[in-house]
């Protein structure tokens, strides 16, 4: 029970964006990792956050579309792994399909819940209440959102991997795989779109040279890491440098200028 109620906690926390902000609590790393701390296995729970990271790399909200709810999917998952004894596959199998599950109790807090409080901030938006603006916004968060995935990890957890597993089941076998098929698309469009906003023809060339230094030279994505960013930082040195010497050029012309 104790450790229901302290994953219901977790889940909580990664939630809380309505109090702290954008803050990536939410993220499966953070999650999986507070997840091992509370069930005694943190190299465990980081090892499965960093499974389920690369699992929702791509879960972000794109307007309309919101993605699955990989809070309760890292946090269930993560735990009924450790718990089982079971490993990686373990967690992914759970947790992607209990991220979707849950996904449709969060949309329809967000339908039934949420107006409430939103109309009731439009209310006090109306005569000048901020403060009250602001309670709302909070509590809309909490009731509508953040409790409620709470419950669901702690009850979920408490009630074990069996009855949750059995629920599963209880999903027809064709949504099943195109939630699947869904997951395994995520991180590509997730990839898509920030290469979308950043890619242009002076930074496509770094792309490539990543590439050709993972693909022919083996070099791991950290010793990759560590070249981009010992070349990011010869280049801001060198663009300061041709600044400055274009700042100097220009005020040793600006004082012939004012001698003559």
């Amino acid at each position: 029970m104790l450790q229901a109620i302290l994953l219901a906690l977790v889940a909580m926390l990664g939630n809380a964006e309505y109090l702290f902000g954008t803050c990536l609590l939410s993220r499966p790393l953070v999650m999986g990792t507070l997840t091992g701390i509370v069930l005694g296995d943190i190299s465990m729970g980081v090892t499965l956050g960093a499974t389920l990271e690369l699992a929702f790399m791509g879960a972000f909200s794109v307007g309309a579309s919101i993605p699955p709810e990989m809070i309760s999917g890292t946090v269930l998952g993560t735990a009924f792994a450790i718990t089982t004894g079971t490993g990686a596959e373990a967690a992914l199998a759970l947790g992607l399909p209990i991220a979707s599950l849950v996904l449709i109790f969060k949309n329809l807090s967000m339908v039934f819940i949420l107006p409430m409080f939103v109309h009731k901030a439009d209310k006090y938006a109306a005569v000048g209440n901020y403060k009250g603006v602001e309670r709302m916004h909070l509590l809309g968060g909490f009731f509508g959102v953040n409790l409620i995935i709470g419950v669901i990890v702690g009850v979920s957890f408490y009630l074990g991997s069996p009855v949750i597993q059995g629920i599963l089941d209880m999903i027809p076998a064709w949504v099943q795989k195109g939630l699947e098929l869904t997951m395994g698309l995520l991180p590509a469009i997730g990839f898509g779109l920030l290469m979308q906003m950043i890619m242009n023809k002076n930074v496509a060339c770094f792309f490539f040279l990543g590439f050709a230094l993972s693909t022919y030279l083996k070099i791991p994505v950290t010793g990759i890491a560590i070249f981009g960013a010992i070349v990011a930082i010869v280049l801001v040195q060198i663009k300061n440098q041709n600044k400055h010497a274009v700042e100097t050029a220009g005020v040793s012309e600006g004082d012939e200028d004012d001698d003559f």
